[in-house]
This record gives structure tokens, sequence and C-alpha cells, in this order.
């Protein structure tokens, strides 16, 4: 199993009145997550908007363990938890600088026709990524 590891420092516009990362701000970090592991894998997402095909969520879940603040670096980790050819779901943890769990959480996708919406089958359209979606899921 790959996992891709990404940095980022929380800015202050991150944050809430708390103090703390506001909670959507998690789901941002997940997309910089999943286009990190995406690139580490040989793609560009970029390269499959061209060809016409979008990659929307369908289904998403989130765990908020602790919370991170203004200033400290978080950690995304990223990996395929599953994947069948035609659905991807995309397993990440965000850890604090101290090393401990900020959020767990997954986000199901599929590939979809630009034009028309219409649900496309991965490992057809995309037989290279699919071969490297199946070397590196869980």
């Amino acid at each position: 199993m790959h996992v891709s590891k990404k940095e980022i420092e929380v800015r202050y516009a991150e944050t809430d009145q708390m103090g703390i990362v506001y909670h959507a701000n998690y789901l941002v970090w997940m997309e910089v997550g999943r286009t990190a592991l995406i690139k580490d894998l040989g793609f560009l997402y970029s390269d499959m908007e061209k060809k016409g095909v979008l990659s929307p969520v369908v289904d998403i879940n989130i765990s908020y363990k602790k919370p991170l603040h203004y200033g400290e670096t978080a950690v995304v980790h990223t990996w395929i938890e599953d994947y069948n050819g035609f659905k991807t779901v995309y397993g990440y943890h965000i850890y604090n600088p101290a090393g401990e769990l900020s959020i767990k959480a997954t986000s199901s996708h599929i590939c979809v026709d630009k034009e028309s919406f219409k649900p496309i089958q991965f490992r057809k359209a995309f037989p290279d990524w699919h071969t490297a979606y199946e070397k590196a899921k869980k």
C-alpha cells in the first residue's frame, strides 16, 4: 500500500473563532492529499480533465479527533482504501505536530463524462491509472 504524505502549514484564515481549524478546511486538505497521491503514482488530475473526465465525490466521512491550531503543521496521509475499477475510496489521516491523529476520513469517487455527467469505467478510460491503483491500494 502506498501512502502519500503532504505537510500543510495552518494559516490564520483557516481557523475559526475558537482558534482551531474550521472543520470544512479539512476537506480542502484531503483534496490536497488526494492530488499529491495521484502525482506520487505518476499522474495528474488535470490530465483526466483534459480528456473530458471528472471525478466527483459521491460519499465522504470524517471523524474529528484532535484540533489543529494556527501556526502548526498538519501532515496529511492519503492512500487508496478501496478500488474496484469503477469507484475509488481514498483514506486519510491528518496528524498534528505531536503525531496525534486529528482526523480520520474517507472519500469515495467515481469518474463521469464532463458533458453528460454519466458514469464511466475508470479501468477502461484510464488503463495506466487502473494498473497503478491496483498496485497501490490497501
